[in-house]
């Protein structure tokens, strides 16, 4: 298979990360016979700095005319950047905005796994971490209370701010589709999260999921009220398998799940549209301090490739030999600085890209 991949490094760690990524997809190509064809293109402050804007129309019609987009990190530090002294909508996380409007990006993809070596550093009890726990959150990422009308007025005297909740059944079934595809490739089951003994929009959230559901036999549905999923997620982690939710609620349960993993350096994410085409990035920043050490942690990233291999381009095996080779390394005790614990050996950005490229066979 030919596979035309717009890359957009970025800033700060970004480019370091998105090289180590490269280098495991062009192994990739090789074992499995595929033809890897890698596009550069600048966004974020590196944009700004060649081109005096955070995303240009070029890069958007790049992004358009490929397959699909791997990033790295976009943004730098906001108290020393001189990027930050910038208005907002130029600023670097505007082009990450405006790239996800411009691509239709309405379903973000969250993954929260927990590695066995990685275990000690899971913030639960070890009773527990000791399940192991590996979840896909589906976000909405375009609609409800963050794109709904809003506006501030004072009312005899006193300040009233009104933010408005909206979704409509077709912006549901999308998501909620998406999700039920995701979780046929994986243990097929999804747990459909809203607020509905109180929330109209979760109301019919929950009668478009439902209907959805109808489609996928093969897939087990639970619904379950946000404040409870919360609970869950700390309580019994390893009881989700796809967690499908509307965006704000999604906002807040994707950024627990990724903080009982304990290490965000291994954690990808997605961004898809309605088609095959994504946008894949890791979850963590840009890290401006350490950029150019040579010591970033690149698995993230490597991770988002695999997950770009199999939503994508359909190819599971090749996604699996990516996954299967993270923790063939994690078990043989090698580790960036960022997950370091005793008795391992610490490696570089560069050397942890070597041997997960090496050990795909």
């Amino acid at each position: 298979m030919k596979l035309n991949i717009v890359c957009i490094p970025g800033d700060g760690i970004g480019p370091e990360i998105v090289s180590e990524a490269k280098k495991v997809l062009n192994k990739i190509a090789g074992v499995y016979g595929h033809e890897m064809n890698f596009q550069d293109v600048l966004m974020g402050g590196a944009s700004i700095d060649a081109y005096g804007v955070p995303l240009t129309e070029e890069t958007i019609a790049a992004a358009k005319a490929a397959d699909a987009v791997l990033m790295g990190s976009i943004g730098g530090n906001t108290v020393t950047s001189p990027w930050y002294k910038l208005p907002p909508d130029k600023r670097p996380e505007a082009g990450l905005l405006g790239i996800r409007k411009a691509l239709n990006l309405f379903a973000n993809l969250r993954p929260a796994v927990l590695y066995e070596e990685l275990a000690d550093a899971c913030p639960l009890k070890k009773e527990i971490s000791s399940a192991g726990f590996d979840m896909m959150i589906m976000r909405e990422l375009t609609g409800g209370l963050y794109f709904g009308e809003r506006h501030t007025t004072q009312e005899n005297g006193i300040r009233k701010a009104v933010d408005t909740l909206t979704y409509d059944e077709n912006e549901i079934r999308r998501i909620a589709i998406k999700g039920f595809d995701i979780a046929m490739k994986r243990r097929k089951k999804v747990t459909s999260v809203d607020k509905a003994n109180v929330l109209d929009s979760s109301r019919l959230w929950r009668k478009v999921v439902d209907e959805v559901a109808a489609d996928y036999p093969e897939v087990s549905l639970e619904h379950m009220l946000v404040d409870n999923c919360a609970m869950q997620l700390v309580k019994d982690p390893a009881q989700f398998d796809v967690i499908l939710t509307e965006n704000m609620f999604g906002d807040i349960l994707s950024d627990e799940a990724s903080m009982v993993t304990g290490s965000i350096g291994m954690l990808a994410s997605a961004s898809l549209n309605d088609s095959k085409f994504g946008l894949y990035e890791p979850s963590h920043g840009s890290a401006p301090d350490i950029a150019g050490k040579g010591i970033a942690n690149p698995i993230a990233t490597i991770l988002s490739a695999a997950m770009m291999l199999r939503y994508s381009f359909d190819l599971d095996r090749e996604a699996d030999a990516v996954e299967a080779a993270v923790k063939e390394i994690l078990k043989k005790g090698y580790r960036t600085v960022d997950i370091m614990s005793e008795g391992c050996t610490q490696v570089s950005c560069g050397e942890m890209g070597d041997l997960l490229a090496d050990e795909i066979r």
